[in-house]
């Protein structure tokens, strides 16, 4: 999608961002998986947000233009990939927390070091093995399963080998909850899920459209 897609409210881009495409190309190899679960962060006000504190050199681009990557580490130990949203100078972003694998499976799980404990898919049931949802449930275990780090910092998601694309795939139906994983902030419902999707991370529902 094109830097317009991205230049909206940002609780508009969120839930247009379910069903989504996030891929990686790096070295030759591809990483593919649908997304299914984002959070919203808006403002100086949301508390929650990085922009809280006002403008520093790591939230510089939240203030940026839209539709470029903010990725940082959090707490030391993940990265975590968000969409910046809304016309440059507004700072706002959508987190990235869960999607489901549809391409370069078998490096997600040798990245998540999952290879080698179970099979993919039940041949029997003809289903994936839960472990297959688990390769991106939560936003630290996918950017290791997509090989996404402080290098793809400001990168721009329209176009390059960090990018979410549009390939026609529409949720049923979504939900929204409040946003997990934070202290402060918690009562904005700004979580946004693939109603029911087996991939998503823990949290109860509050709403659905």
């Amino acid at each position: 999608m094109k830097p317009a897609f991205y230049a909206r409210p940002t609780l508009d881009v969120a839930a247009e961002l379910i069903g989504k495409v996030l891929v990686h190309d790096i070295r030759g190899r591809r990483t593919a998986g649908v997304i299914v679960e984002v959070e919203a962060y808006i403002g100086e006000d949301d508390p929650a947000c990085h922009a809280a504190p006002g403008p520093t050199k790591r939230n510089a681009p939240l203030y940026g233009p839209p539709g470029r990557a903010y990725v940082y580490l959090n707490y030391g130990l993940h990265y975590l990939v968000n969409a910046v949203t809304e016309p440059a100078g507004s700072p706002a972003a959508v987190l990235i927390r869960a999607l489901e694998p549809i391409e370069g499976v078998e490096l997600m799980a040798r990245r998540r070091g999952k290879w080698g404990r179970a099979a993919f898919y039940d041949l029997r049931k003809k289903r994936p093995d839960p472990i297959f949802y688990d390769l991106c449930r939560g936003p630290g275990n996918l950017t290791v399963a997509m090989a996404i780090d402080l290098r793809q910092n400001g990168a721009d998601l329209w176009k390059g080998k960090l990018r979410i694309e549009d390939r026609g795939i529409t949720p049923p139906a979504l939900q929204w909850s409040r946003r997990i994983g934070i202290r402060v902030g918690v009562e904005q419902p700004w979580r946004c899920t693939w109603r029911g999707h087996e991939a998503i991370s823990g949290g109860r529902y509050r709403r659905r459209v």
